[in-house]
């Protein structure tokens, strides 16, 4: 293995000398060439970067507004999207649960200013990091980075995948259904803070049109039939004041449609199933009301 103070041969170095460097001089002129010097291919470990280094370096994100290109317009939301981290979050249970999350950080971006500091976003959240995260947090957040990156509206969208243990229907068995969760805050210029929660649950919906098709088949010409149903995912977003906890909302969820799909099955289990198909058909458009209801 080469030490750091050896450099590599690159095919480069010897491709830039003789024949091939004649013709380049004869096409393009000699006037760059002479004074031409290969920079060093040595990493620099002994570089310290000072406030005085660092101030010399090129920061053209706030530069004058001159370097804008196109229509110097103010843009709604610009940040960056889906880095991850492990962060704890407090369950309904009093408990603590750590799970990997994958965050969305943007602000407003006024018509003057060239752009913004995008790691600015991920500091500010690091500041946080060791925090039992709620939607309370997440406004402690926002002020962060909306102050450190003096600006008017900024949000945040924590995406996790939540476990949930789900008992079987008849056999006693118990198993973890995952479900996808989205924390959203938002923090607009006057101080208003929003916060929502994107539950997503995922549901089997009997067709009620293609059961009364198989019962007039079976009823009326002897024939065995299957209704067809479909895998569908209810995705529930709500705007809340109180705290709302996921398990609140799968809770929710199951009473408005009664037919989850099922984590642990067993022979049972999947008659029991059927039977629940049989008892609650519902279109996707009952799906929606049925919700509605609920909330």
């Amino acid at each position: 293995m080469s030490d750091n103070k050896s450099n590599y041969e690159w095919l480069g170095d010897d491709e830039l000398t003789g024949e091939k460097d004649e013709i380049a001089r004869e096409l393009m002129g000699s006037e760059y060439a002479e004074g031409y010097i290969p920079p060093s291919r040595v990493y620099d470990n002994n570089l310290k970067t000072d406030k005085k280094y660092i101030s010399s370096l090129p920061d053209l994100q706030n530069g004058p507004s001159s370097l804008i290109q196109g229509a110097a317009v103010p843009i709604q939301q610009v940040g960056i999207h889906n880095f991850r981290l492990p962060l704890t979050y407090k369950k309904r249970d009093g408990s603590t649960i750590n799970l990997e999350t994958s965050v969305t950080g943007s602000v407003s971006l006024e018509a003057h200013k060239k752009g913004i500091n995008m790691s600015r976003v991920m500091r500010s959240f690091y500041d946080h990091k060791e925090e039992v995260f709620s939607i309370g947090t997440i406004k402690d957040v926002l002020e962060t980075y909306r102050k450190n990156l003096e600006t008017f509206d900024s949000r945040i969208m924590l995406k996790i995948s939540y476990p949930i243990k789900q008992k079987s229907l008849r056999s006693g068995l118990e198993g973890y259904q995952y479900y996808d969760v989205v924390f959203e805050g938002d923090l607009t210029k006057e101080g208003e803070f929003k916060k929502y929660i994107h539950f997503d649950f995922v549901y089997s919906s009997a067709c009620p049109c293609s059961f009364e098709l198989s019962e007039h088949a079976n009823k009326y010409r002897n024939r065995a039939t299957v209704p067809h149903s479909q895998r569908s995912v209810a995705r529930v977003s709500v705007r809340f004041e109180d705290m709302l906890w996921v398990e609140d909302l799968q809770e929710l969820c199951q009473a408005a449609l009664q037919t989850e799909t099922q984590v642990m099955v067993k022979r049972e289990d999947e008659q029991a199933f059927a039977e629940k198909n049989g008892s609650y058909l519902k279109f996707v458009e009952d799906a929606v009301r049925l919700l509605f209801e609920k909330l």
